[in-house]
């Protein structure tokens, strides 16, 4: 456990990136924690929401590489929301609070899935231009655990982490895979019992995602091909249901490549974002982007308006 937490770039992050805590709702309890590095002046920076036993800083090599290539990175930690719907108007009131009119995703697990519903949940008043989702899935009955969902606020705290617990790596590991499982077991012990109950209601509560509601929106689709807490039929399923998805493949990385694939998931990162430089969607400072860049992207933006005018 102490790898990470004792790392000189956990130090720099946790002594550099100011923590915030913002109350949107009318509910006093309910806080958002979110880091937000890089320049403000971007309206359209990339958000990382957690996984079930993640908070904020389980993205810090994200938020210090992105925001350090010039890149405006959020990372936040939800507080306790038992409903999806109710989730995503508190994320809009949050969006609105820092005047974001849009923004791009990156979700890992049950990151993934509730970006995919706030999508799905805006469609009509779009807030979300792009989404990388990571070892994400878009349909909760995947887990068995529909009929248990309105019990978890019932259960102690020991047995919450117990669940949350199973679905981590068994066996050997490489040593960073096991440095980012005991930072992450470290993170959980740091979640109180309805911030836990509430997580997993939202990830097993009876729940699909419709496609077709968010088929404008450009999806980058990152996943493992080592043990991970998916199934296959789960990945497949995401292939499908998002056909035109770029697919970013790590050939390990388990349940949080984000931690220990830090290098590979930041580079799929900057090839998702990098379709939307020159654009008033890119989430980097334009001073970032070499003049040579913006050009080829500017051409490529204008072939596909011109063969959208001819189809």
């Amino acid at each position: 456990m102490e790898e990470i937490r004792v790392s000189p770039d956990y130090n720099w992050f946790r002594s550099t990136v100011p923590l915030k805590r913002i109350i949107v709702d009318d509910d006093d309890s309910k806080v958002w924690s979110l880091y937000d590095a890089g320049p403000k002046s971007i309206r359209c920076p990339i958000i990382f929401l957690p996984p079930v036993s993640g908070t904020a800083e389980v993205f810090f090599q994200q938020v210090l590489a992105l925001s350090g290539w010039g890149y405006r990175v959020i990372s936040l930690q939800y507080p306790v929301y038992w409903d999806l719907l109710e989730f995503c108007d508190g994320f809009r009131k949050l969006l609105d609070h820092l005047q974001l009119d849009k923004v791009h995703l990156f979700g890992a697990s049950l990151g993934g899935f509730l970006a995919q519903k706030f999508a799905e949940v805006t469609h009509k008043s779009p807030r979300v231009h792009s989404l990388i989702l990571c070892n994400s899935f878009s349909d909760t009955s995947i887990f068995n655990q529909t009929w248990t969902a309105n019990s978890f606020w019932l259960m102690p705290a020991f047995m919450l982490k117990k669940i949350v617990l199973g679905n981590f790596a068994k066996g050997p590991v490489d040593p960073k895979m096991a440095d980012a499982i005991d930072f992450m077991v470290d993170r959980l012990e740091s979640l109180n019992q309805s911030e836990l109950a509430s997580r997993l209601t939202l990830n097993c509560q009876n729940s699909y995602v419709e496609p077709h509601k968010i088929k404008d929106v450009a999806v980058t689709i990152m996943d493992v091909f080592d043990q991970s807490a998916l199934s296959h039929e789960a990945k497949e399923e995401m292939y499908k249901l998002y056909p035109n998805a770029r697919r970013a493949h790590l050939k390990t990385g388990g349940n949080f490549p984000y931690l220990c694939r830090s290098a590979e998931v930041n580079l799929y990162i900057q090839i998702h974002l990098r379709q939307f430089h020159g654009t008033r969607y890119a989430a980097i400072s334009p001073e970032m982007v070499s003049a040579e860049e913006l050009e080829v992207q500017k051409t490529n933006l204008s072939n596909d308006s011109e063969s959208d005018d001819e189809s």
